[in-house]
């Protein structure tokens, strides 16, 4: 997977890349996922952590179900740029009642030229979302307007919209079965009182990359 030279990979994608200055793809955890990225050294998607027995016990899946994207439980769902403030906030709301906390994870943005990602013009349940692969699936999630939900409503990318920004805030990277915690560029924290605990995984996890911890509220709006 990740780990190919990017200019020998796709020359035209990573131009595309560069152009529209997309700098990371991010990916939205509990401080438990957290501890179970770096102690498995991947971010695994749902149907690996269903099986991964090192951490049966502090497994905390961000959504309740999948069922309406059941053929997908074998990717990793992140975002380019920002994160999808609509099913982040509907994670926060499922876990209000639990003692987790929130953390964002930022990734390189080599991952985008990998064997078998997918891209998505919306949220991956919707049945109006369009899924492709490479540099048309790149280009599809930031078209001059997307359908988006079950009513044929439409998001249009607007005047001083970032460049790097996908015209839908629910638009989805579909990433295979694992992504790399070596990849990892950043920790970017929503409280600041969290760091210490941040910093203290790292030290004990050396093979994630010891990246910057940010304190970043603003990237969870």
């Amino acid at each position: 997977m990740s780990g190919r030279s990017a200019s020998a990979a796709n020359p035209t994608m990573v131009r595309y890349i560069a152009e529209r200055g997309i700098t990371e793809v991010l990916h939205f955890t509990t401080n438990k996922g957290l501890l179970g990225i770096f102690a498995t050294g991947d971010v695994l998607c749902r149907d690996l952590l269903n099986s991964e027995q090192y951490i049966e016990e502090i497994y905390t899946p961000n959504c309740s179900d999948r069922l309406k994207d059941a053929d997908w439980t074998g990717y990793v769902n992140l975002s380019i740029s920002r994160v999808n403030g609509h099913m982040f906030g509907k994670s926060v709301r499922w876990h209000s009642t639990e003692d987790v906390w929130w953390a964002i994870l930022a990734f390189d943005v080599s991952m985008l030229l990998d064997t078998g990602v997918y891209f998505t013009t919306t949220n991956n349940t919707y049945p109006c979302v369009q899924r492709d692969t490479g540099l048309n699936g790149l280009r599809s999630m930031f078209a001059g307007s997307v359908e988006w939900g079950y009513y044929g409503n439409r998001k249009y990318r607007h005047r001083g919209m970032p460049s790097a920004w996908t015209t839908d805030p629910q638009a989805e990277v579909l990433y295979p079965e694992r992504v790399p915690a070596r990849l990892l560029r950043a920790v970017y924290l929503r409280e600041a009182e969290h760091f210490d605990h941040v910093a203290g995984l790292l030290s004990i996890f050396t093979d994630v990359p010891q990246v910057p911890i940010l304190h970043k509220p603003g990237v969870f709006q």
